[in-house]
């Protein structure tokens, strides 16, 4: 059957040949056997090492280590032993008749040194042996000296190809954070728990942000305190892992400790530069505090062994809150000869960061049932209420926006419309967002009495996205009252099943083999009826919320698909320099079909410490069921005319007319070459380099008019039968190239009781958009095929890493104390306006000083330098204080304007005075933090 559905993609003899050969090559071999037991220990604090991995090199035999670092193991005779755990060096060791064995491991001094579980299906693979390059966080280590408490923001100045953008204005974007590796899409990487495939969330992005179009995971939705580290594999690995895995995989680990651990942090912005508290005189903006931006968490973890064979259960809850932030330029005075100032906002009053709480619950546990069985399971819960400002309603320039008398006067509301210095009328929606979001998993895995390794799991996960618009009004009501919206929202579960099987075969080929069935559903609901209805259309009054109108319920869905999966995975041993590594994943989709892909890996041991590495694969993204069917009508009034904007879903009767094909995987070709270099103990470089071709981009296009004669009248018919005025859709509509380089230098040494540790990370990436794919029915003119994927969309999805991101942390440590310093380097981005006719094709805008002069509506961000300073002090054994300084010099990005033409200012995405880029625009944070272990 393999065979049969390998030559149905064409797929190259030998390979197909050469895979089915090693499958049916599976041989036992049975040897006398012993028992060995022993102890692990720190080999400076002498501490017993729980959960270290005590292996037989060579064959899939071996344990792990108790509360008390005991083991016992039956080894067969001659055997070579491997012991292993995160953060330590690695030994190896030649048995002999002895039947007790103790070990001291000494913690390693680069991460080389660690052992991996991603990217590769042999147990006990090093960072230095992969054939692929792949990032280990220590998140513990990684969060305690910064003020960024979630773990997008840690792994964004701890990984080089990593990237966010903390979005504002931006709708639903600005309630959940999607982070990109590579310059790629939020949901070109896939995320794991514990190896196993996390659930992406209810949400599609589609206003106001970058990755407009997309979904993906979000992996602030469990606790920090819950990981042990995070493994960023920076390579295509769809043929290993399965659809979304084109740009790369991110693995979290989740803790096995035992014992009690507490920490306790907080964090503040202080920015006089562009916060309104420090100028209240304006009368023009909203704030609160000259300190804001407030961030409290609060997490306690706690693990404890189960049994006396190596079992474990840990838990972790958290509670963070996050206040919001301000952010206006407040120098208005002398634009022309003034680089610093900007025109009073009126888009915007209330510009920033939204505010969260959010609440978690983790756990981890597993215990075995038998001798050669055990049974694991992980999950938790979040919680997360935010509040972010929409845009800003002012009554002089859209009084169709607000609740009127009978002779159209403005009718007040305390608390929600106030009034500006120059007496102008205004109110800021609030969009709110209630996210819920659970996951479990729960497997067996073990070894079968010919030595082959198995694994059976399930993991279910479920979000829940809810919309609610608050201090605003359905205008078209009259009511002034009414200020609360059930606005609906969506949801996304996923359930997926899997069994692996793998053995050491031959002593030099290590197969797996497994399969997977994924059922997937999605789920909009409407909001409630004043949330979007135009209650009296006499009135010529604005319909729905305010600031995020109701979904409806010809928006409504219920979605399901399933997709079965298989792969075989396989790791030769050349030559004891020389390792191959090539797997082969076949997938059918019941909404879409069949899929196929391949990947093939080296690594090259050319001398001592230097491997060369390279990989080459195809990889694939399945469109998701959001993407899918993800619908929206709005209504805007213009002019009193009141105008219905459809964003259709797939096989909508519109997006047919259209010519929308039905969506379907976006293809990948990866290549990359790199090598890992110890040219001393304690200093280590990795190098490479990368290709990825992806064709087929699923992204969100451009609005067509009803009333644009050049349309082919099947679409303007069907638009104008159904009182819709402008329609977009989704669409596989782009061909991209990812070109660039990460670079690691990692140092680390100890002398005496001082420590010093230097760490330089680097990406450079350039992104080419190869083809625009414009469906023939959209292709009649010039004008239709640029508002398809206008220049202004086509620089959002090329501004979704920077062109250089490059990072140095600097610590020095003695006895007790530790201090680092931390630079980061965010590179040019440039992005487009809407233009002076808002429709983004090649936007040009007016200059201030001669309005007959056209200049391109076009914004560079330079490359800025975030500094980062901090402290650490040990007051015992366990327990340590940190305090410190994220972006101490207070930089911000340059302004989203142009210089001659500064009153298009605030003719961004954000309706801020910046867009959303790396670095972010809220300034200096000072920040504090207690952890206690016990």
């Amino acid at each position: 059957l393999i065979s049969q559905l390998i030559q149905t993609k064409n797929m190259h003899k030998n390979l197909s040949q050469n895979l089915i050969l090693a499958f049916m090559l599976i041989t036992i071999y049975l040897s006398g056997q012993k028992q060995i037991s022993g102890k692990i220990n720190d080999s400076k604090t002498g501490d017993a090492i729980f959960g270290a991995v005590i292996k037989v090199v060579g064959a899939n035999i071996g344990t792990t280590s108790d509360i008390n670092g005991n083991y016992k193991l039956n080894v067969p005779d001659n055997s070579i032993l491997e012991i292993y755990y995160t953060g330590y060096t690695t030994k190896s060791y030649d048995l002999s008749s002895a039947n007790s064995y103790d070990f001291l491991l000494d913690e390693s001094n680069t991460s080389l040194d660690q052992v991996i579980v991603i990217g590769t299906r042999k147990p006990g693979r090093v960072l230095m042996e992969t054939t692929v390059p792949i990032d280990v966080v220590n998140v513990k280590q990684s969060s305690q000296n910064t003020g960024r408490m979630d773990l997008t923001s840690i792994l964004n100045y701890s990984a080089p190809s990593m990237n966010y953008n903390k979005q504002s204005g931006s709708d639903g974007a600005d309630h959940i954070d999607l982070a990109t590796l590579r310059g790629l899409g939020p949901d070109q990487t896939l995320v794991l728990i514990n190896g196993k495939r996390r659930h992406q969330t209810a949400f599609v992005a589609v206003f106001g942000t970058r990755g407009r179009g997309n979904s993906g995971t979000d992996l602030n939705a469990f606790p920090a305190a819950a990981i042990d580290r995070v493994e960023i594999l920076r390579d295509g690995a769809a043929a290993q892992y399965g659809s979304d895995a084109i740009a790369g995989v991110i693995n979290i680990i989740l803790k096995r400790n035992t014992g009690w651990t507490a920490n306790l942090g907080y964090s503040s912005y202080f920015d006089k530069k562009f916060n309104p508290a420090f100028k209240s005189s304006l009368n023009q903006y909203v704030f609160e505090n000259k300190w804001d931006g407030g961030n409290l968490s609060a997490d306690l973890n706690y693990g404890l062994s189960l049994g006396k064979k190596g079992g474990f259960a840990n838990f972790t809850a958290n509670y963070i809150t996050t206040q919001k932030t301000f952010r206006q330029v407040l120098d208005t005075s002398n634009l022309f000869a003034n680089s610093n100032a900007l025109p009073i906002n009126i888009y915007r009053r209330a510009n920033g960061d939204g505010s969260v709480n959010q609440f978690g619950l983790m756990m981890n546990l597993e215990l075995p049932i038998k001798s050669n069985i055990n049974f694991y399971s992980f999950g938790g819960l979040n919680i997360k209420s935010s509040d972010a400002y929409a845009f800003t309603r002012n009554f002089s320039a859209r009084p169709e926006r607000f609740v009127t008398d009978s002779s159209g006067a403005m009718i007040e509301k305390t608390g929600i419309i106030f009034k500006t210095s120059d007496n102008e009328s205004y109110y800021n929606p609030h969009i709110q967002t209630r996210v819920k979001d659970y996951s479990i998993a729960v497997g067996l895995k073990g070894e079968m009495s010919n030595g082959w390794g198995w694994d059976l799991s399930n993991v279910l996960g479920r979000n829940d996205f809810h919309f609610y618009g608050d201090k605003t009004f359905n205008a078209s009501s009259g009511d002034i009252n009414k200020n609360h919206f059930d606005d609906g929202g969506f949801s996304f579960l996923q359930n997926t099943s899997n069994f692996s099987l793998n053995k050491q075969l031959f002593t030099k080929l290590h197969l797996g083999i497994g399969g997977e069935l994924r059922v997937e559903n999605y789920q909009l609901y409407s909001g409630e009826l004043a949330s979007y209805k135009n209650i009296n259309p006499a009135l010529e009054k604005a319909s729905g919320s305010q600031g995020f109108p109701g979904y409806q319920p010809n928006d409504e869905s219920n979605e399901s698909r399933t997709a079965i999966g298989m792969y075989v995975d396989g790791e030769y041993d050349l030559t004891t320099n020389v390792l191959l590594n090539t797997a082969i994943r076949l997938e059918n989709y019941s909404d879409f079909g069949f899929t196929a892909t391949y990947k093939l890996a080296t690594r090259v041991k050319l001398f001592n410490n230097f491997n060369l590495r390279a990989s080459s694969s195809t990889g694939f993204r399945a469109p998701s069921l959001q993407q899918i069917n993800f619908s929206s009508t709005f209504t805007t009034v213009q002019g009193g005319q009141i105008s219905e904007v459809k964003i259709a879903p797939n096989q909508n009767e519109i997006t047919k007319a259209a010519g929308i094909e039905d969506l379907t995987e976006e293809k990948s070709l990866n290549l990359n070459v790199g090598f890992t270099f110890r040219p001393v103990q304690n200093f280590s470089i990795t190098v490479d380099a990368y290709q990825v071709k992806v064709k087929d981009r699923i992204v969100l296009s451009g609005q067509f008019s009803a009333e644009d004669t050049t349309l082919n009248t099947e679409l303007t018919s069907k638009l104008k039968a159904l009182n819709v005025s402008l329609a977009q859709f989704f669409a596989n509509a782009v061909n991209t190239t990812n070109k660039g380089i990460d670079v690691v230098l990692d140092y680390n040494n100890q002398f005496g009781a001082h420590t010093f540790r230097t760490i330089y990370t680097a990406n450079f990436q350039k992104m080419t958009i190869d083809k625009i794919n414009v469906p023939s029915k959209l292709n009649n003119t010039e004008a239709l095929r640029s508002n398809f994927l206008s220049s202004r969309e086509q620089t959002f999805i090329l501004a979704s890493a920077p062109s250089v991101k490059q990072a140095i942390n600097l610590e020095y440590g003695y006895k007790k104390n530790v201090i680092g310093l931390r630079l980061t380097l965010f590179g040019r981005t440039v992005i487009q306006g809407y233009g002076e006719d808002g429709l983004g094709i090649n936007p040009v805008v007016p200059t201030d000083a001669d309005e007959t002069i056209k200049v391109a509506d076009e914004y560079i961000y330079k490359a800025k330098l975030v500094t980062d300073f901090y402290y650490s002090y040990k007051l015992f054994k366990s327990g340590q204080i940190s305090i410190g300084v994220d972006n101490l010099l207070n930089v911000h990005p340059d302004f989203g304007a142009r210089k001659e033409a500064k009153y298009w200012a605030y003719n961004t995405e954000t309706g801020g005075p910046w867009d959303a880029v790396q670095m972010g625009f809220n300034g200096m944070r000072i920040f504090g933090k207690i952890g206690i272990s016990f």
